[in-house]
């Protein structure tokens, strides 16, 4: 079949993960990571499907909702921050949705394709973040100049302020310009305090890695997520 399309992709079924593994990474391109398309079960199918395969292989689709397993309701953002970090795609049928859903929808395939580079050519990273009723993952680039982080509300948090969130993997040394991504994140009022002004703060691999951040806290929701780009800066001037 490939000698005679070369041009063809083919995708593994996933039978709810039992058809991933690196046997059939010989025939195929990608695999499915679930019927599941709900963005917080996905979550974790994700993540887990994650510790065998690379996001590149482990499709990962925008669905309508509710969706059509679990009957939840998700908000766009949520749903297109989970596709996010996968092979991504759109599983809806997206003509009857409404021009401020095709808007966000668009400026997401954007973001995606902005940051597919990074994405399918770095380091995943998982923070061993200290609240469970949130997660924190994300890619780092090979030269450590690039990342995308998640933050992401699965159930409600105990603690108003939520824990420090600390980003691993990156240079140590190496001064990094923080700044959420609007179009694939929850609203603005969502956010943490140090994302809402006008300046991208700039702070150390060291400090991202050993103090972190602020976590969103309670004005983050359950279903909802924050997705934070870092990009490295050049060093600061001598006195």
């Amino acid at each position: 079949m490939r000698e005679r399309h070369p041009g063809l992709e083919i995708e593994s079924c996933s039978s709810g993960g039992a058809r991933a593994d690196l046997g059939i990474l010989e025939r195929t391109d990608r695999i499915w990571g679930s019927d599941n398309i709900d963005p917080i079960e996905r979550q974790a199918v994700q993540r887990w499907t994650g510790l065998l395969l690379p996001p590149e292989l482990i499709g990962s689709h925008v669905g309508s909702t509710p969706a059509h397993i679990s009957h939840r309701d998700t908000s766009l953002a949520f749903r297109c921050a989970t596709a996010l970090f996968g092979h991504a795609g759109i599983e809806a049928d997206i003509s009857a949705w409404s021009k401020e859903d095709l808007s966000a929808l668009t400026s997401w395939v954007g973001a995606y394709k902005q940051l597919r580079p990074l994405l399918h050519g770095g380091d995943v990273v998982r923070t061993d973040h200290p609240d469970p009723a949130a997660w924190v993952h994300g890619v780092v680039s090979r030269d450590r100049a690039h990342a995308v982080f998640a933050y992401v509300q699965l159930e409600t948090s105990v603690a108003d302020s939520g824990a420090p969130v600390r980003l691993p993997g990156l240079e140590p040394a190496t001064r990094y310009a923080l700044r959420v991504r609007p179009e694939l994140s929850s609203p603005e009022d969502t956010w943490p305090a140090w994302a809402r002004g006008a300046t991208a703060p700039v702070v150390t691999g060291r400090y991202l890695a050993r103090v972190g951040l602020a976590a969103p806290g309670l004005t983050l929701r359950p279903g909802h997520a924050v997705v934070v780009e870092v990009q490295a800066q050049p060093p600061a001037p001598q006195a």
